[in-house]
């Protein structure tokens, strides 16, 4: 059955939810959150070689100290994104997390220490926790409950393929300037703009939150008065499918961590040019970007359950394939594979938490949701260096592929489906 078109809801003040209602105000909020994702995209090639290069950082676990910050800080602001977004409104976080941007790339490209890129990445996870979860939860607010899927595939393939189109294009001019400053001048670019765009052009959008909860069924399982612990003990244990998408997100984003910290050293050990760990670094979130505009509408029309659970097993595999591989050809169709179990699994995670939470504390449980998801960052960079440094990068990427088919069968157990047309 298709998923039904979406019911206009009114408000006191004449608010409709929907995307062809809000399209305006939709499409300029992919196209900020294209930008938070280039900030994140200035990093994915760049950094790795950096530590070993210019800083002469040779222990792994030394070398990702800068996601290890990055994921910690962001999954802290992620949990109080959500609670601030709720209490000041949405737009004041976005703004906000624009403004903290701002010196990053000049960290990044003129730190004399490494002290400086792991502090530069301390205010890029305070920065990315306020304006991806942001736009997140201004995306929901808008879409209203039948097009969430198609919303949240929208939202993440503009932020993931400007991952991948700014990882491109640092590799290039990394390439042909060098590692630093080049590379950093983008991300110089991408803070101005999105500051402004979010500060003249953005319109708050909790007031559709509040429509739409007006018209909500508080009965059930849904308790529109919940407090913020009970939503967080809601989220991460007690219900079963909040919380089993909140494992995978974790296990996700531990993996997208491998990938980001360990894949391009790799790559690198095994005689690929700079230009070559580009390509192979824009590959994975170019298919997860692209492919999330199809697989967030996917879920839309099948369901959200199934998707989830291939998606986690189909990145399984695909990590394995990277630590058994041995040739650029393999190692890319691994980043096109893994790509597209991501994209599987990333909108239709954020979906899953739409359709149980309620309007009134949806946002704190979105905030939750991805406090565990991007605290995946921190366990990955620590796990992976760990092992690297005890054993080898082929036992932490053996580690993490276990660990990721073991979480795509948690959600097989444990989620119950839950788009509202397809529960059983």
């Amino acid at each position: 059955m298709n998923a039904p078109t979406p019911t206009p809801v009114p408000a006191a003040a004449g608010i409709r939810l929907g995307l062809a209602a809000n399209l305006p105000q939709f499409v300029l909020l992919v196209a900020v959150n294209a930008l938070v994702g280039g900030m994140l995209g200035q990093e994915r090639i760049t950094l790795p070689l950096l530590a070993d290069s210019v800083f002469g950082l040779s222990a792994y676990t030394a070398t990702l100290t800068y996601i290890l910050a990055f994921g910690a800080t962001k999954a802290i602001t992620n949990f109080f994104a959500g609670t601030l977004s709720d209490r000041y409104g949405r737009k004041p976080v976005l703004v906000a997390g624009w403004l903290i941007a701002l010196p990053i790339p000049a960290m990044l490209a003129w730190g004399p220490t490494w002290g400086w890129i792991v502090a530069a990445n301390v205010l890029l996870g305070i920065s990315q926790g306020l304006t991806w979860s942001t736009t997140i939860i201004m995306k929901i607010d808008l879409a209203g409950p039948a097009r969430r899927g198609l919303a949240m595939g929208l939202n993440e393939a503009a932020g993931y393929v400007a991952v991948a189109a700014t990882a491109l294009a640092t590799g290039y001019l990394a390439e042909v300037y060098g590692l630093r400053p080049a590379p950093f001048l983008l991300g110089a670019a991408y803070a101005a703009l999105g500051l402004g765009l979010s500060t003249l052009v953005v319109r708050e959008t909790r007031e559709h939150a509040r429509a739409e909860a007006a018209a909500h069924p508080t009965g059930g399982h849904h308790h529109a008065d919940l407090s913020t612990r009970q939503i967080a003990w809601r989220t991460s244990l007690t219900d079963r499918s909040l919380s089993a998408a909140s494992q995978a997100g974790m296990v996700n984003n531990l993996n997208d961590a491998l990938a980001w910290g360990i894949f391009p050293i790799i790559f690198a050990t095994r005689g690929l040019s700079v230009a070559e760990i580009g390509v192979l670094a824009a590959l994975y979130p170019a298919v997860w970007g692209f492919g999330q505009m199809a697989t967030g509408w996917w879920s839309d029309h099948v369901g959200r359950k199934h998707l989830i659970t291939a998606g986690m097993l189909l990145q399984a595999i695909a990590i394995a394939a990277v630590a058994l591989g041995e040739s650029f050809a393999i190692w890319a169709l691994a980043q096109v594979l893994l790509g597209a179990g991501t994209a599987l699994v990333y909108p239709t995670l954020l979906a899953v938490i739409g359709d149980v939470a309620h309007p009134a504390w949806r946002a704190r449980a979105v905030g939750v949701y991805r406090l565990w998801r991007d605290g995946g960052f921190a366990i990955g960079a620590l796990l992976a260096g760990i092992i690297a440094d005890l054993w080898s990068l082929s036992a932490a990427i053996w580690t993490v592929a276990a660990l990721t088919a073991v979480s795509g069968l948690v959600v097989a157990v444990r989620m119950a489906e839950t788009h509202p047309e397809k529960r059983r």
